[in-house]
């Protein structure tokens, strides 16, 4: 069984996804890259979600800086070192793709498959893959725009 809701947010509608036990598994945006859309058999209850929908609107004011949230994302073991790796970047820091490949003990030659693993992640916002960014500096892509990238960054103090 999945659960789903949507939440309000100056990013748009979120579309949250969580299974039977109330942890989250998504976190899409309309318009997002492989991002989720509701199915048949989905239950629609936004009970599961009273905890993420406060913390979200905490974080979308600037009153929180890391949450604290039951998520589970499933990948390869690759795409979940990654993910974890994501994780591990503070509020108002940024990183790049190689640092991200270092954290895990994967060659510079595995970056593309790195950014290949955060484009995938199914849980924008609650795990920061806008705080990855272009060797260069460059704001790189986002899967939920990258106009939804530099507004995250903004909020976060980080451009």
């Amino acid at each position: 069984m999945t659960y789903w809701t949507t939440l309000d947010s100056p990013l748009g509608p979120l579309l949250l996804t969580a299974d039977l036990d109330g942890t989250l598994t998504s976190l899409s945006m309309p318009g997002q890259k492989g991002g989720r859309t509701v199915q048949d058999g989905w239950r629609s209850d936004p009970g599961p979600f009273r905890e993420a929908e406060r913390q979200l609107a905490a974080y979308f004011v600037g009153d929180l800086k890391e949450f604290r949230l039951p998520l589970r994302a499933e990948g390869t073991a690759f795409r979940e070192r990654v993910w974890a790796a994501l994780d591990s970047v503070p509020y108002g820091a940024t990183t790049t793709y190689g640092e991200i490949a270092a954290r895990i003990g994967a060659s510079r030659a595995a970056v593309r498959a790195v950014g290949g693993a955060i484009g995938a992640n199914p849980l924008l916002v609650l795990r920061p893959c806008h705080r990855v960014i272009g060797a260069d500096g460059s704001l790189t892509g986002y899967a939920g725009g990258l106009e939804r990238k530099v507004e995250l960054l903004g909020l976060e103090g980080a451009l």
